[in-house]
C-alpha cells in the first residue's frame, strides 16, 4: 500500500515524534493558520547518498551540531500573507493547494514568484527575508521541512525590506 503522505511515514519510521497543534508565529498572522505536523531533534548529520551506479544522482548533507527538523502545514485564507520574515535554515516548500506567491528580499525590487497546487519551492533561509501571500479567492496550502540549528527559533519577524514595495 502506497503511503499518502511519504515523508511523514519516513519520520515516523525514524523516530520523529508526529504531533498536530497550532502554533503562533512570533507574531499572530490573520488568516494564516500554522500546524506543526512532526518536529524532531537529529544530532550532527553526515549523510551521503547515491542511486544506483548508472546513475549520477546524489545528496550529500552535513551539519556540524544537532539540528531541529520540522514538518509545517500553512493554511492561508485569500489575501493573507505571512508577514515578512526568515529561517536560520533551509525549507522546501510544497504547495498542496490553492496558490501562493512568494516575494523573497535577495532579488532587486522583490519579483512575484507564482507556485500552484502540484509546485513547489526552497526557501534557503539565513540572511533573506520572504513575505508569502495568497492572492487567489480559495485556501491555499503549504506543508514545509525545514532544517534548521538546534534550538534556533523557527520563524524570525522581519522589517519589509528596503528594495521591496510589497
Amino acid at each position: 500500500m502506497k503511503a499518502r503522505w511519504p515523508l511523514a511515514s519516513a519520520l515516523a519510521l525514524s523516530g520523529v515524534a508526529l504531533f498536530s497543534g497550532s502554533v503562533s508565529a512570533s507574531t499572530p498572522v490573520p488568516g494564516v493558520t500554522t500546524t506543526i505536523l512532526a518536529k524532531s531533534t537529529f544530532g550532527k548529520l553526515n549523510i551521503k547518498a547515491h542511486a544506483d551506479p548508472s546513475n549520477l544522482w546524489s545528496a550529500r548533507l552535513k551539519t556540524h551540531g544537532a539540528s531541529d527538523i520540522y514538518v509545517v502545514d500553512n493554511k492561508f485564507a485569500p489575501g493573507s500573507d505571512t508577514g515578512w520574515h526568515s529561517h536560520p535554515g533551509p525549507s522546501l516548500v510544497f504547495v498542496v493547494a490553492g496558490t501562493v506567491t512568494n516575494y523573497t528580499s535577495d532579488e532587486p525590487g522583490c519579483p512575484p514568484h507564482v507556485y500552484t497546487a502540484g509546485t513547489n519551492f526552497i526557501d534557503t533561509g539565513g540572511r533573506d527575508s520572504h513575505l508569502l501571500r495568497n492572492e487567489g479567492t480559495v485556501l491555499a496550502e503549504t506543508i514545509a521541512v525545514q532544517l534548521l540549528p538546534n534550538g534556533a527559533t523557527r520563524r524570525i519577524d522581519e522589517p519589509v525590506p528596503a528594495s521591496c514595495s510589497r
